[in-house]
């Protein structure tokens, strides 16, 4: 397991390191995230679009802490792929932070339907998104929904 070095007031505490999964159609925009989680401290990994992100949450054996989905991608975009997560009983529970351009109501509510735990809209300042993920890493995985 890595581990990331967070400050508390005065003193330094070891804690593990927390893997993202960065999925956007945009180079630049998984660049621009990657960058700033991983200067927060996170493990971040990437994919370009929502079906290969099915993928690679299927291949992989450590599911990560969070994904982050933009909801307009080729292939499958992020609310299909939420559906998915959420609809798959190993990745039900990872929490998903949608970050998008998609900002009206009607927009977030789809999320919301969807599972996605939290919203940031595009542009996005670098601060919010990293205490977004943060908040929603530390709230840990969603519990398992009830069949009946």
């Amino acid at each position: 397991m890595q581990w990331a070095a967070a400050s508390a007031g005065r003193y330094r505490e070891r804690v593990p390191k927390r893997k993202v999964l960065v999925v956007d159609d945009s180079p630049s925009i998984r660049l621009l995230i990657r960058a700033n989680l991983e200067l927060a401290g996170f493990e971040v990994d990437e994919v370009e679009d929502g079906a290969a992100c099915i993928e690679w949450l299927q291949a992989c054996a450590d599911l990560p802490d969070v994904v982050t989905l933009d909801v307009m991608m080729p292939k499958q975009g992020g609310i299909a792929t939420a559906q998915a997560m959420r609809s798959d009983p190993r990745t039900a529970g990872v929490p998903i932070v949608m970050v998008t351009t998609q900002n009206l109501p009607a927009d977030i509510a789809r999320g919301e339907r969807a599972g996605v735990d939290a919203y940031v809209t595009k542009p996005f300042d670098p601060d919010e998104l990293v205490d977004t993920v943060t908040a929603v890493a530390h709230r840990g995985r969603r519990p398992p929904v009830p069949t009946d």
